[in-house]
């Protein structure tokens, strides 16, 4: 554990001054509370220390090291490597506040990267974001937070925490090109009342405005593009590292079972996928519509074969309190939300949905607000789903 010497906080720029007034962080007299920041070492987390220390709280910044061996040491671009973690030491010495840094790779291996590596081996397509938010991030911070003494736990997050009759409530972020609510839909609802996030009703381009304007050297910081420990986005390369059986070849069948080719391990496809099938002569493009891991099979058919009428959610994370009936659910990161209903665990959608893969999360929204969420264990075609 490592933790930066203490300076006198420079002054803000314009940018942090009209920014920070406006974010409320639900805290009575800020300036005599203590906020915990997670610092990634980007230029998210940098200015949410730097609005958090304009309040005059007490501000500590905590970097949790994850993956920052092997492969992954100094890797630009990752969120654990050891360029990010003297980053963030850089902020939080420039802001004049504490800055610590814990060891969490052990669990980060097993909760992320290990689980990561298994979902492939099942035909399953993971999201590791979803997993290390719902573990490393969000449960050691808070316990590390608590642990501290401070009010509240904040992070750089393109979501919002509304306050609602209730009690919080969990919102997307204003911008749709940055919002991440997705990736938070395991967030509990004891989790929310401590959580705060002071980027949400900002964009980027405004937060990386703020950072230049207080003098941050990770103002023009690249955004980082992949998984922080798959070095080079090679995700084939690393569950074969970890897992030597997943390259073991198979067939390509159509939905008859009949063989149309071969294939180099289950790890190269996902339900949805075209490209890298390599099979010519086909009267139609074929679309993975299902991996066999037990027969190690790829089956491909038609686009109309990825139809979905409804899938069966596990673990369902429930914030939405009393709501009832239709809601919109998105099946992908990147997907649209569509009107759907949530039958028990079985959520079914108005209009068939396509590339609906098991292992991926079903995140449900009632309008801007996230309801909750859970893992895609299985589909219905649309035939069955009636």
């Amino acid at each position: 554990m490592q933790h930066a010497a203490e300076h006198s906080l420079p002054e803000r720029g314009r940018a942090g001054d009209e920014i920070g007034d406006q974010i409320d962080w639900d805290l009575d007299t800020p300036a005599s509370r203590r906020i915990v920041v997670a610092m990634s070492g980007g230029v998210d987390s940098s200015v949410v220390a730097a609005l958090a220390a304009g309040t005059g709280a007490e501000v500590i910044g905590v970097t949790l090291q994850l993956y920052d061996h092997g492969e992954a040491v100094g890797r630009a671009g990752s969120c654990c490597a050891g360029r990010d973690i003297r980053d963030a030491r850089a902020v939080c010495d420039r802001l004049g506040i504490a800055h610590y840094v814990f060891d969490h790779e052990s669990s980060f291996r097993t909760q992320v990267v290990d689980r990561f590596a298994d979902e492939y081996l099942a035909g399953r397509t993971p999201i590791p974001c979803v997993q290390c938010n719902t573990g490393p991030k969000f449960t050691d911070l808070l316990t590390l937070a608590r642990d501290l003494g401070a009010d509240c736990l904040a992070t750089g997050h393109y979501v919002q925490r509304v306050a609602g009759p209730a009690g919080a409530e969990l919102h997307r972020g204003s911008d749709p090109a940055r919002d991440q609510s997705y990736f938070l839909f395991g967030t509990t609802q004891q989790q929310l009342e401590y959580l705060r996030f002071p980027l949400g009703a900002l964009p980027k381009s405004r937060v990386r405005a703020i950072a230049a304007d207080l003098g941050l050297g990770v103002a023009g910081k690249p955004d980082s593009q992949d998984i922080c420990f798959v070095p080079d986005g090679d995700y084939a390369g690393l569950v074969r590292k970890l897992r030597p059986d997943a390259d073991t070849a198979g067939e390509i069948v159509d939905m008859a079972g009949r063989p149309l080719g071969r294939h180099k391990g289950l790890i190269h496809f996902t339900v949805g996928q075209r490209r890298g099938l390599e099979i010519g002569g086909q009267a139609e493009p074929l679309y993975v519509v299902r991996l066999e891991p037990d027969s190690r099979q790829v089956v491909v058919g038609p686009r109309a074969a990825l139809a979905v009428g409804a899938a069966h959610l596990t673990d369902i994370n429930w914030i939405g309190g009393d709501h009832v009936g239709p809601l919109h659910a998105k099946v992908r990161s990147m997907a649209r939300p569509v009107p759907a209903r949530l039958d028990g665990d079985r959520l079914v959608f108005d209009a068939p949905e396509y590339g609906v893969a098991p292992g991926q999360a079903a995140v449900l929204y009632a309008g801007e607000r996230v309801l909750g969420g859970g893992w895609i264990a299985a589909t219905e075609p649309v035939a069955l789903a009636a």
